[in-house]
Formats: structure tokens, sequence, C-alpha cells
């Protein structure tokens, strides 16, 4: 069955799932506030991030933000976190009550500590919607989350197909934590990863960092089984080892003794990590959570703490016992 699918936002993202959203037969039309990427992408049919990949000639591209919001039964929101409230903004007038959103982006908002979802809530929030659904991606799964489960589980059918299969939790506080969070960790991995350290710190750091984002996930009122899922753990083990995560990438590059801004600049692209980093911090503080990778992560880059002190950090701290530090505090 054909769907009509609005994506807001034009990164390798939004565009890889463009592509499998219309080569599955769906009705989709893309829309970036940059005009010359919709120039350059409607032209040449090539995205400059993702060079394999053609883009389908029944894929359409627009300019106007009413075209991409108007009778559309998904939107989805393909943006990086910072600009994910300036869109909705730009979005408002045209999306209608009941609007089934979907969102990919992963972030907390740095003076309000809200999620993605909660964002476009507060900016687009009218009587009756909108429906809010968060999307986390993994290689050939993804997971579509949503208090409302009727949403969710419509984005399921849209989105699943012979090489993407769509799982649905309604724990979509837990989902977004997990998704914004993640990427701070996979700095860190990074980091180590340039420092020269081998497996058994990645794992190491992998295992401790998903204690830690649970542990505030728990106080926050969230399902721990959601951390030990795809959008927990699945998720930071792809993002903190593969060379096309760019947080990993980024931490690499620090570890090897480039500055944090000379890594975004070589990666080329929104290290989302970084962008965390200040709500990661105040949210361990609200709920007096102790995150140690986070805060020596933050010591990096935002303190100019060396890449190698950090390690030592680390590794000087108390002794703990694994169990009783889980999930508490």
């Amino acid at each position: 069955m054909k769907h009509k699918i609005g994506i807001l936002g034009a990164g390798t993202w939004g565009m890889a799932l463009a592509r499998m959203l219309t080569v599955s037969g769906n009705d989709v039309t893309v829309w970036s506030a940059l005009e010359q990427e919709i120039d350059n992408l409607s032209t040449t049919r090539v995205h400059p991030n993702l060079p394999g990949m053609t883009i389908p000639a029944e894929m359409k591209f627009t300019k106007s933000v009413e075209e991409v919001c108007t009778d559309k039964e998904i939107l989805l929101f393909a943006v990086p976190s910072v600009f994910v409230r300036s869109t909705a903004a730009k979005a408002r007038p045209f999306v209608p009550d009941g609007q089934i959103i979907v969102d990919v982006a992963k972030g907390i908002e740095k003076d309000t500590l809200f999620t993605m979802t909660e964002i476009l809530a507060d900016e687009l929030g009218k009587e009756g919607g909108p429906k809010g659904v968060r999307l986390v991606d993994l290689p050939t799964t993804i997971v579509s989350a949503s208090k409302d489960m009727e949403a969710a589980r419509f984005v399921q059918t849209v989105f699943t197909n012979n090489v993407m299969r769509v799982y649905t939790n309604e724990d979509i506080k837990g989902v977004e934590l997990s998704g914004a969070m993640k990427n701070v960790i996979a700095l860190g991995v990074g980091i180590s990863t340039g420092l020269g350290y081998g497996d058994n710190a990645r794992a190491a750091l992998i295992t401790r960092g998903i204690a830690e984002l649970a542990r505030l996930g728990v106080a926050m009122g969230c399902n721990v089984h959601t951390f030990a899922g795809l959008a927990g753990i699945g998720d930071l083990i792809v993002t903190a080892t593969s060379m096309h995560s760019r947080n990993n990438r980024a931490g690499i590059l620090i570890g090897k003794g480039e500055t944090p801004e000379q890594a975004v600049k070589e990666v080329g692209m929104v290290v989302e990590g970084m962008n965390a980093l200040p709500a990661a911090l105040e949210l361990a503080a609200k709920y007096q959570v102790e995150m140690p990778i986070v805060q020596t992560v933050n010591a990096v880059v935002n303190k100019g703490m060396s890449a190698a002190e950090a390690v030592r950090s680390l590794m000087d701290r108390d002794p703990k016992n694994e169990l009783s530090q889980s999930y508490e505090k």
C-alpha cells in the first residue's frame, strides 16, 4: 500500500530513509532548509555523503515547508537535534491536528532538557495532536517508540520491508534518552581507540557506559529493559564501534591529539555527542546519578583535559561493586 510521507531534512539518515521508503513503493517528498541542497539533490540524484546511493527518480524534492507538510500520512523530522525546534516552528502552520510525527534526531535540548519528541509536542502541540513517534536506527532493525501504540504500529507497518525489521516500544523517554546519551559514550570509546587502547577497553567503556545510561533512565522513570534492547545497548554498540559513526570518528581524532574543534571540522558533519554533553551533565545533577564516563568526556571536550589524563582519571576511581552500582545512584 502506498503511503504519502513528508521528510524534513536531507542529511544522510533522512535521505537513506527517504530512499528506502521510496523503493518500498511510497510517495515521498523531501524538504531542506538549504535551497542549494535541494537543487543539487534533485539535479544530480546523488547525496555527497552517500556516494554509493542513487536517489530514485520517483522521490520528490521541495523548497516549500507547506508542500512537504500538506496531506501527508507521516511527517518525518530528520534534521540535527539543534535544529528540531526551529524546523518545527517553520512547519507549525501547516501541521494538522492528529498528524503522525516521526523523529529520527537524537539529543536533549540544553535549556529545557526536553527530548526531541517533547520539543515537537511543545512547538506543534495542538488539541488532538500531534502523535509523536521516535525512530531509532540499527542495521536492518529499528525501534518505533511512542506512547500512542496505534501510531507506533502504523509506523512499524510503513517502515517494515525485506531489509528493515521494526520493533515497537512504548517507553519513548527511555528510547530517546538512549539515542542522545549513547553518542556521548561513543565519543569516549573513540577517544580510547585513538589513544591506542584495544578491544578490552572498548568493551569496558560500552558496558559501563550502558550502566550509566540505565541508572539515569531508571531515575527518570524509564523501563530498565529498554537499555538492554535495540535502542539501548544495540545502538550503543554500533555507534561506539563503527567507522561510519561520526561520534566514534571524532573521538578517535581527539584521542590521537586533535582538538575537539579540529575533530568536528575533519568529520565534516554534526557530532551530536558534543551537543548532548551540557544536557547530560544537567540531568545527572538533577537526578543525582553518578555518570563518570560522561563527566570525563566533558572534561576532555570542554575543559581541556588531555585524553591520556582522562583515561587515568577513570581508572583511578574508587573501587565499586558492579551489581550494586548498575541501576542505582
